[in-house]
């Protein structure tokens, strides 16, 4: 069952997976060091009552980390999303949360080589990854997240096909940095990880797997929603054009 998997659960296993490398209270947000990786744990994120005067400091904040400052809003923050578009901040990725029981998926194994786990990552995980935009910033994400966690790489038609990072936090998988290399793709190879990542979960206890996914990705959309995932929740970010 899904329906006892709420947004505010699936938030916490972002976190718990795909670790910003400190975080720090500044009024009512938290504010995280993502040290070049990415906006996922670079934003800061409502943790109190919104204070106005707060937004201020906690631009300063991350200012101070010499990140330019980016606000994650989550359901149930319309006020801080109201509050920031009036001060001329622009919304940025919405992104879509899905969750499935991991034994839905796990019904039957794919291929072997079509996922193999794989932690440390193998340096052709490192060149797969690299060509979809996830460098070494992103790399050291997935090395501070604490176990169990593993990578998965996948051979096709022998040839190198994909990568992908997958993490367990209270009972839940969270696939991340799941990329195909372009010739690969539209042969399964996702869906092939996907089904081996709930294997994966439930071999190590979990009980269901999560993705999230931005809204402009169609491909990866579809995957998720044929695959039966359940949308839980949704969020997007706000920060200012640099243009």
């Amino acid at each position: 069952m899904t329906s006892d998997i709420t947004a505010q659960i699936l938030y916490d296993v972002i976190d718990g997976t795909w670790p910003a490398a400190g975080k720090q209270n500044c009024g009512c947000f938290t504010l995280r060091d993502g040290q070049g990786g990415g906006k996922r744990v670079s934003s800061a994120t409502l943790s109190g009552e919104l204070s106005v005067e707060d937004i201020e400091a906690a631009e300063k904040g991350m200012t101070a980390l010499d990140q330019q400052p980016i606000f994650q809003i989550r359901e149930g923050d319309a006020e801080l999303d109201a509050v920031l578009q009036g001060r001329g901040y622009e919304i940025v990725d919405p992104v879509i949360v899905y969750v499935i029981p991991a034994e839905d998926l796990a019904q039957e194994r794919p291929p072997r080589t079509a996922a193999i786990p794989a932690w440390e990552p193998l340096q052709i995980m490192k060149e797969i990854w690299a060509e979809g935009g996830i460098g070494p910033a992103r790399l050291e994400v997935m090395n501070r997240a604490p176990l169990p966690k593993t990578g998965f790489v996948s051979r096709w038609q022998d040839k190198p096909a994909g990568a992908s990072f997958l993490g367990l936090h209270n009972g839940i998988g969270m696939v991340h940095a799941l990329e195909i290399l372009p010739f690969q793709r539209r042969q399964g190879v996702a869906r092939f990880l996907m089904h081996r990542a709930a294997f994966w979960t439930l071999e190590n206890g979990g009980t269901h797997l999560s993705v999230i996914c931005v809204t402009s990705n169609a491909a990866a959309n579809r995957l998720y929603s044929s695959l039966g995932m359940t949308v839980v929740g949704q969020y997007h970010y706000r920060c200012k054009s640099t243009a």
